[in-house]
C-alpha cells in the first residue's frame, strides 16, 4: 500500500525561498530536483488548507540543451571522467590537495565524495575543485544523520533508528531542509542518503542496524520520502540508498557480496516499496547496494553490476530515470568489477573507486574498443550534467535562510 503524495505545509518564509530559488533556476542556470522527464521540482506548494502558491518551473529544456552543447565540447576522456567520483578525506594537507590537482587536471572528475574531517578544509575542497573544473563538480557526502555523520562541530542530529516514533513527515522535511541549508554554506551539492534500508522481522541484528528507520517499510517510505524532499526544496540532490534494499542481507557488502533471499512478492511488500515512493514523487537518485538478489537477476553478480536490474527494473518496469549510482566500487562486494561493468549496466556515477585514473581510462578504452559503446557514454554524461545544471550553484547560504536554531528545535523534537 502506497503512502500517496505528501504534500509540506509551509511558512511564507519557505514560500519566499522557494521563489527565490525559482529565481536563480532561470538567471543563474541552477538548482531544482526532478527526474529528468518530469517539470521542476515544486509544481505547486500548499501554504494553508485553501491556498495554494504555483511554482513554475520549465528549465527542464534549457538543461538538457545546455547539457548537450557541453558535451559537444569533450574529450572521450573527459566524458569518461565526469562519470568517476573519488573519495577524499575533508582536510587540507599537501596530499588532499595534490589528489586535487590530479583528479581535476588528469582524471577530469565529475566530483568528490568527502570523507571525514573538517569543515574549513571540506570548504577549501569545493573552491579548490570549482577553481580547477570546467564543469561545475558535483559535492557529495554521507549525511544520514546529518552533517556530523561527517564533518566535525556540526549539529548531532540522532540516527535514523533513534529517532522518536513521534516524528511525522512535516519534522522530517524540516530536517531534510535544515540539512540542506548546512550543506550549502559548505557548497555541498549532493547528500547520500536517506536510508531506505528495511531491517528484518524476527532478527535482533542487521548489518544496516540504526542507519535504518526500522522495520516498518511504510513508516521509512513516509519519513524517508519527507527527508528527500526537505533536502531538494533545499537546493540539494537526494541520493536514496541501498537498492534493493541492505536490510535483510546476510553479510555486510563491505566485506564481500552478500545475498538478499527474499521472493519477488516479498521485496515488493518490504524492501522495494520505500524506493517505489521516492521514485513515484520524484526524488533525484539512488545509490545500488553490492548486493546479489537471485529475485531481481539469477546470476550471482551485485546489483551494481546488472543490467537486468539497473536496465530492465530500474529504469523500465520502475520508471525512474534520475541519477543511478553506485556504491563505493572499492567496497568487497563489489570486488573484480569495474566502473566500466557499472556503466554499461545502466549506472551513471561511479563512487570512490580504488584507482581513479585506472578507472577513467578503462572507461575510455572501453569506448574506443567497442567493449561500451559511444552512445552508452553520451547517455550517461547528459544525465549527470543535466543534473549539475539543475543543481543551483552559489556560494554560502544566499537564498537559503533559516533561524539560527533550527537544528536545535529539529533535534529535539527529533528525539
Amino acid at each position: 500500500m502506497g503512502i500517496g503524495l505528501y504534500v509540506q505545509t509551509v511558512s511564507m518564509t519557505r514560500i519566499l525561498h522557494l521563489v527565490m530559488l525559482t529565481m536563480l533556476f532561470l538567471f543563474n542556470s541552477c538548482s531544482g530536483y526532478n527526474n529528468a522527464s518530469n517539470e521542476g521540482l515544486n509544481d505547486s506548494i500548499q501554504i494553508s488548507e485553501h491556498e495554494t502558491v504555483q511554482i513554475e518551473n520549465d528549465i527542464s529544456k534549457d538543461a538538457s540543451e545546455w547539457a548537450d552543447s557541453i558535451m559537444e565540447t569533450m574529450t572521450i576522456e573527459e566524458m569518461a571522467g565526469q562519470l568517476i567520483m573519488p573519495a577524499v578525506y575533508s582536510d587540507d594537507t599537501e596530499h588532499t590537495m595534490r589528489l586535487l590537482r590530479e583528479y581535476a587536471s588528469d582524471d577530469h572528475i565529475g566530483g568528490v565524495v568527502l570523507l571525514k574531517g573538517s569543515v574549513e578544509a571540506a570548504e577549501m575542497i569545493v573552491d579548490t575543485l570549482r577553481s580547477m573544473l570546467h564543469v561545475p563538480p558535483f559535492i557529495a557526502i554521507d549525511a544520514e544523520w546529518g552533517l556530523s555523520m561527517r564533518l566535525e562541530g556540526l549539529p548531532e542530529f540522532p540516527r535514523n533508528g533513534r529517532i522518536s516514533t513521534d516524528a511525522d513527515e512535516t519534522l522530517l522535511f524540516d530536517y531534510g531542509y535544515e540539512v540542506a541549508r548546512e550543506c550549502r554554506e559548505i557548497g555541498i551539492n549532493m547528500v547520500l542518503g536517506p536510508v531506505l534500508d528495511v531491517l528484518p522481522d524476527g532478527r535482533r541484528r542487521s548489518g544496516i542496524g540504526s542507519r535504518s528507520f526500522g522495520r516498518d517499510a511504510e513508516r521509512i517510505a513516509r519519513l524517508g520520502v519527507a527527508y528527500a524532499k526537505g533536502v531538494e526544496s533545499g537546493g540539494v540532490i537526494s541520493v536514496a540508498k541501498h537498492f534493493p534494499g541492505h536490510g535483510s542481507a546476510d553479510a555486510d557488502s563491505h566485506k564481500r557480496l552478500p545475498m538478499v533471499d527474499k521472493t519477488r512478492e516479498q521485496l515488493e511488500a518490504t524492501d522495494l516499496l520505500p524506493f517505489k515512493e521516492y521514485v513515484s514523487n520524484g526524488m533525484s537518485a539512488i545509490m545500488t547496494g553490492h548486493l546479489y538478489v537471485p529475485a531481481l537477476d539469477d546470476e550471482e553478480v551485485p546489483v551494481t553490476v546488472s543490467e537486468k536490474v539497473l536496465g530492465s527494473f530500474m529504469r523500465e518496469e520502475m520508471g525512474f530515470d534520475g541519477l543511478i549510482v553506485t556504491d563505493a566500487i572499492n567496497m568487497g562486494g563489489a570486488r573484480g568489477y569495474s566502473a566500466v561493468d557499472a556503466l554499461i549496466a545502466g549506472a551513471d556515477i561511479v563512487l570512490a573507486p580504488a584507482k581513479t585514473e585506472n578507472e577513467v581510462k578503462g572507461i575510455s578504452d572501453a569506448v574506443r574498443s567497442g567493449r561500451m559503446s559511444v552512445e552508452i557514454l553520451r547517455d550517461r554524461v547528459r544525465r549527470v550534467l543535466f543534473y549539475k545544471y539543475m543543481t543551483a550553484r552559489h556560494d554560502g547560504n544566499s537564498g537559503y535562510i533559516r533561524e539560527n536554531n533550527e537544528a536545535e528545535r529539529i533535534i529535539k523534537l527529533l528525539r
